[in-house]
């Protein structure tokens, strides 16, 4: 181990920096040049012969100048002593750090940091140093973070989509409920099929949050549209929009659970990696398409009953205001 005497080296006004470049030429090699021939490069590095490299006694004979010119030997700002260290020195945030790997087969990421976190709790660790959790965890972390800002930014984007479409707030909050609804499914998926929720799981959920609506904006629109057309009642309404919409439904929702089938199930070579998306999938649009057929009526109806009962109260109180008006009149 080779250390340099920071107060000599400040005398003879050298710096770390030279110091080091020096060691290092003489021992390990520094690039002086480049040779090109034939069209390609060479780089040629530059050190002591291997014999010198071999005994450290050689760099008695290397010297330093200083600031003033003067020629000190390497020697007199340095000592060598023998002692174990690393043979690589790695920083992260200009902090050493060091890598303790292992690989993890049989069990999920999340199960194994788990543990892992569990046995750190109980190892006392010194002043200045800390025990973190990172590689493929620390990445599936940041990942799933992200996934769930994706995830609340694509509910935010399909509700203002809804009101723009249906030009009110309350509609498109009837069909946000079948989202909600659906993570029921999911849950439910999850544990009858064994899958963990990782990365995949999660991008089935933001995939869900556009899918799930489809049906629920296909009833609330056919029952605005027998309502405003046909004149007729809010119960009549609902109850006709859910029986004609009941085929359209059905098929929308089968077709894109019978294409994921194969995925979900892990046909094809790969496919095992993608199987938790298509399962999640599976489940909500399962749940929620029952989900459509019966709670969005009733959200639906007690919404539309609500707003009908504002406006007369408020037509009521209009036309109070005026006959007490007309009375004082």
């Amino acid at each position: 181990m080779i250390t340099v005497d920071r107060e000599k080296i400040a005398r003879l006004g050298l710096s770390m920096s030279e110091v080091a470049g020096i060691v290092e030429t003489n021992l390990a090699g520094s690039r002086a040049t480049v040779l090109r021939r034939g069209g390609r490069e060479y780089d040629i590095f530059v050190r002591l012969a291997e014999p010198d490299r071999a005994d450290l006694a050689a760099l008695d004979r290397v010297t330093l100048v200083s600031a003033r010119g003067e020629t000190v030997p390497l020697t007199s700002v340095i000592s060598v002593t023998s002692a174990r260290g690393p043979v690589i020195v790695e920083r992260k945030d200009q902090e050493r750090i060091l890598y303790v790997s292992a690989n993890v087969t049989g069990r999920d990421l999340g199960s194994v940091a788990t543990d892992a976190r569990e046995v750190l709790r109980g190892i006392q660790t010194p002043d200045g140093f800390a025990v973190t959790l990172g590689g493929e965890y620390e990445e599936q972390q940041k990942a799933q973070r992200a996934l769930l800002v994706a995830m609340l930014l694509a509910l935010v984007l399909v509700y203002m989509v809804m009101a723009a479409q249906f030009e009110n707030l309350l509609d498109p909050f009837v069909v946000m409920f079948s989202i909600p609804m659906a993570l029921i499914g999911v849950l439910v998926t999850l544990w009858l099929t064994g899958t963990t929720f990782n990365i995949q799981s999660y991008i089935g959920m933001v995939m869900l949050a556009g899918i799930v609506v489809n049906n629920a904006i296909v009833l609330v629109d056919y029952v605005n549209l027998l309502r405003r057309r046909d004149g007729l009642s809010l119960r009549e309404a609902v109850t006709e929009g859910a029986r004609r919409r009941l085929r359209p439904i059905l098929m929308t929702t089968l077709t894109t659970v019978l294409g994921l089938v194969p995925l979900a199930i892990g046909l094809g070579e790969g496919s095992e990696l993608q199987a938790p998306m298509a399962r999640v999938v599976i489940g909500g649009l399962l749940t929620s398409t029952l989900i459509t057929l019966y709670l969005v009526p009733a959200v639906y109806t007690g919404l539309a009953t609500w707003q009908e009962r504002r406006r007369e109260a408020k037509r009521e109180g209009e036309v109070g205001g005026e006959e007490g008006a007309e009375a004082i009149a």
